[in-house]
């Protein structure tokens, strides 16, 4: 019989635990040194490895004060796009993009596109695909249904902070809550 352990932590634990963050990085992604470089400057602890899902995640690290036994990697996962056309191009290749929306059915998932004015792109077809506007909207928010997750928009520039702070705060939650 599993059974799944709870506690609950005081703020000054949960800023202490939070304070050990290390924010995961797939070894697949490729240019993203804009969002290394936000980390970097910011003493933001990330590491380096392959991921099942996505490109970004985080993980605490074994902390024997707070009964955290072994490192805890939490369910949740950022699949960057760095411009609406690779959007585009994952959408077009149908299999592959709902294989990874299936991968990722049971956690946290968050779909970013590096683009401010993306959706304003998608929905007026300023893409180099072929790909009907009317059509490729209705295909990603089918799958944004379907797959219970959320595509967001933003400049490349505040990509990292994005990022840090989605996860940052969705552990924060689980933590508050009592869900390590």
């Amino acid at each position: 019989m599993l059974r799944i352990f709870f506690y609950k932590y005081k703020k000054d634990e949960i800023e202490k635990l939070l304070s050990s963050l290390v924010v995961l990085v797939d070894k697949r992604e490729k240019v993203n040194n804009h969002i290394i470089d936000y980390f970097e400057k910011r003493n933001i602890q990330y590491k380096i490895e392959k991921l099942k899902t996505g490109e970004y995640s985080a993980m605490l690290p074994k902390n024997d004060e707070y009964g955290i036994v072994r490192d805890l990697y939490y369910p949740i996962a950022i699949e960057r796009k760095n411009s609406v056309d690779e959007l585009v191009a994952s959408i077009t290749d149908r299999n592959r993009f709902e294989n990874e929306l299936i991968r990722a059915q049971k956690i946290h998932f968050i779909l970013l596109v590096e683009e401010q004015d993306g959706y304003e792109k998608l929905i007026r077809g300023d893409y180099i695909s072929k790909y009907n506007p009317k059509a490729l909207l209705g295909s990603l928010k089918a799958f944004e249904s379907r797959y219970d997750f959320a595509t967001v928009y933003q400049s490349q520039k505040v990509s990292g902070n994005f990022i840090f702070h989605h996860l940052y705060y969705y552990i924060r939650e689980m933590l508050m809550e009592g869900r390590i």
